[in-house]
C-alpha cells in the first residue's frame, strides 16, 4: 500500500551506486539490490518499484511516498529518499511493455524474486508498433548510434519529411527525436559498461563526444553516477 505525503523534499544522497545482481534482456532490466538515494531525475523506461522487505520511500512528482512497491511511469520526475531494504527495481521500454504489463508480472510471479519476475515479464504480450515507419525510424537510429544520427538520414528510412518524422515521434512516443536518440545511446552505452567496456570506451562506442558528455546524461535521467553505479553489478543476459 502506498501512503502517500504532500511534503515535498529534495533528497540527501547517502550513496549514489547500484549494488546487486542485474538481469538485462532487450526491452527490460531488473535490479535486484541495495539501492542509494538519488537526486530527483526522469528518464524514458517506465519502472517498478518492489522492496523485499521493509518500505522505501520515494518522491514522486513531488509527493514522497513511503511503499513497498510504486510504478513510475515514463518520463515523471522521481527519486528515492530511502531504501533501507534491498528492491527489486524492473525498467521496461514503454514501447513495448506498459505500466500495466509491469503491474501483471509482478502480481503473476507471485514471490518476488529476479526468476519469477523475469519468466513473468517475459510472458507478458508486448505492444506492437502502431506505424510500420516508426519501426524503420528506429531501426536507422540504432543502426547510427556508434557515430553521428542524422535527422535527415532517419526521416529518409521512414520515407518521411523532417517535420513529418518530428510528429511522429512526439505523438507516437512522447519524445523529441533527439531525445529518443540521447535515451538509446545512454540504454547502449550502459549495456557496454556492463559487458566490461571502460567508460571511456563505452561512450564512444555509443555516439556521446566523451565520457563526461555520458556521465552527465545518465545523471541526469538516472540521478546516479555512471562511474560509481554500474561497476559493483553482477549481470546476467536474457534473450
Amino acid at each position: 500500500m502506498i501512503a502517500p505525503s504532500s511534503i515535498i523534499r529534495k533528497p540527501r544522497l547517502q550513496h549514489d551506486s547500484w549494488q546487486g545482481t542485474l538481469w538485462l534482456a532487450p526491452d527490460f532490466a531488473i535490479l535486484h539490490g541495495a539501492a542509494g538515494a538519488t537526486d530527483r531525475h526522469a528518464h524514458y523506461a517506465h519502472q517498478l518499484m518492489l522492496s523485499t522487505g521493509a518500505p522505501f520511500t520515494a518522491e514522486l512528482d513531488g509527493i514522497v511516498h513511503t511503499a513497498r512497491h510504486l510504478l513510475v511511469e515514463s518520463l515523471r520526475p522521481h527519486a528515492i529518499v530511502a531504501a533501507p531494504a534491498p528492491l527489486l527495481t524492473i525498467y521496461a521500454e514503454p514501447q513495448r511493455l506498459g505500466g500495466a504489463a509491469l503491474l501483471a508480472a509482478a502480481a503473476q510471479a507471485g514471490a518476488p524474486t529476479l526468476k519469477h519476475i523475469a519468466a513473468a515479464l517475459q510472458a507478458q504480450p508486448r505492444e506492437p508498433l502502431p506505424d510500420p515507419r516508426l519501426r524503420r525510424a528506429l531501426d536507422q537510429v540504432d543502426a547510427l548510434l556508434s557515430g553521428k544520427v542524422s535527422a535527415a538520414a532517419v526521416a529518409g528510412a521512414a520515407h518521411l519529411s523532417l517535420s513529418q518524422l518530428e510528429r511522429l515521434f512526439n505523438a507516437q512516443l512522447g519524445l523529441p527525436v533527439r531525445r529518443l536518440v540521447l535515451w538509446r545511446r545512454l540504454r547502449l552505452a550502459i549495456r557496454f559498461i556492463l559487458l566490461g567496456s571502460t567508460l571511456t570506451d563505452a561512450a564512444h562506442g555509443a555516439g556521446f563526444a566523451d565520457a563526461a558528455h555520458f556521465s552527465r546524461t545518465m545523471r541526469s535521467l538516472f540521478g546516479v553516477r555512471a562511474d560509481r553505479s554500474l561497476r559493483q553489478l553482477d549481470v546476467k543476459l536474457l534473450d
